[in-house]
């Protein structure tokens, strides 16, 4: 897989992650554990199109 289209996939799966926090934040009662784990995977997301983008 070529760059571009990898980094392309990671920041789609970033914007999914961020729509899925938002969502769960809104919730009566959020899964505080949820969200940390969704950050988390967003963070780790964050850092591999960073490092492809200065690459």
């Amino acid at each position: 897989m070529t760059t571009q289209p990898r980094i392309d996939e990671l920041k789609r799966r970033h914007a999914t992650l961020d729509e899925a926090i938002d969502g769960e934040t809104h919730r009566p009662l959020p899964d505080q554990a949820a969200i940390a784990d969704m950050k988390k995977q967003k963070l780790k997301l964050k850092e591999e199109i960073s490092e492809m983008e200065h690459a």
